[in-house]
């Protein structure tokens, strides 16, 4: 096995420059972890972007191949938890940001890492939803603990980024009303077919106000930006309702009283897909297999080739992307 030779997406650091190339390399070159993959999907995310954008916050050390998203079949196992041939997700952990991921068509990681490929999800299904789907899985898990379709509108951010337009989706599927908030006039359609009942500007919502609470629009919230986004989400939440925060793009501060939280009894929950506890990560695999598998699935994705991927890693970063992205390792 150690001579087999394969196709990857390598950053290399020269200087202060950081170079991205297709590069041949051998399995022997892969950590030494105990399950070796066949990877036949990846998915470009943002994190994706800023390790081959060569941010040292993400990728300590270069080259380096990203792609925390994986799915493919095992080509060699030392587990006993997973045999030759069975198909496995992999995402997160340290996949893709100091542990080579998914952009190759080879992966070596700890079975400790892997999901079995639910029987009702494909390959590249598992990737449409990825890292991001999961996150927007764990996120509708947590909304849904505490408010229900009927306790009135629930309002996502991002809405056209790939946590936002996967919560969209799966949030229309269990019967939730949904107001979208997106910085792309351009898509409004696009989420409203994706389900949602209103899209609100996000130059609209984003507008700093000096009061501690505003009026009581949304039963919860799904928020992936940060931000006075965020803040404003938290002040306009109804009582008892619940905000998830998973990211940070438009800034990790918040400017915020406790008002909200001891006014109205509001809780604000942080999603960690990274490290998220194996069992839960099961359980929201299945659901986004079964019950909570978006209907346009299909719709919002676009599918690359190697060739492709570094162009696409440019838009992401400067926000030109929309949906989700995935990568053909046999393309």
């Amino acid at each position: 096995m150690e001579q087999v030779k394969f196709k990857a997406f390598v950053v290399e650091e020269q200087g202060n420059k950081f170079l991205r190339n297709i590069k041949t390399r051998s399995v022997n070159d892969l950590a030494d972890n105990d399950l070796l993959i066949s990877v036949r999907y990846s998915s470009l995310n943002y994190k994706d972007a800023l390790s081959a954008n060569g941010n040292k916050g993400v990728t300590k050390n270069y080259p380096h191949t990203p792609g925390i998203d994986a799915v493919g079949t095992i080509a060699s196992s030392d587990s006993r938890k997973f045999g030759e041939n069975e198909k496995v997700i992999v995402t997160s952990y340290d996949l893709g940001m100091n542990t080579d991921g998914g952009f190759g068509q080879y992966i070596r990681v700890p079975s400790d890492w892997a999901v079995k490929l639910p029987e009702k999800l494909t390959m590249k299904e598992a990737m449409i939803i990825g890292t991001a789907g999961l996150t927007a899985g764990m996120s509708v898990y947590r909304l849904t603990e505490s408010i229900q379709p009927e306790d009135g509108k629930v309002v996502v951010s991002g809405a056209t980024g790939g946590v936002g337009t996967l919560s969209v989706a799966i949030l229309a599927k269990l019967g939730y009303t949904i107001t979208a908030i997106s910085g792309k006039e351009q898509e409004h359609d696009f989420l409203l077919k994706l389900g949602a009942s209103e899209v609100i500007s996000r130059k609209d919502f984003e507008k700093e106000d000096p009061r501690p609470i505003l009026k009581g629009s949304f039963s919860g919230g799904i928020d992936t930006v940060g931000g006075t986004i965020l803040e404003n989400m938290i002040k306009s939440i109804q009582p008892m309702g619940v905000v998830t925060c998973c990211g940070n793009v438009a800034s990790p501060k918040l400017n915020l009283t406790v008002f909200p939280f001891i006014l109205r009894g509001i809780s604000l929950i942080g999603i960690d897909s990274q490290n998220y506890p194996m069992t839960h990560r099961k359980a929201v695999w299945n659901k986004l297999a079964d019950d909570w598998k978006p209907d346009q699935l299909m719709e919002i994705y676009t599918e690359i080739s190697l060739d492709e991927l570094n162009d696409k890693i440019d838009l992401m970063l400067e926000g030109k992307l929309k949906g989700r992205t995935i990568l053909d390792l046999e393309a």
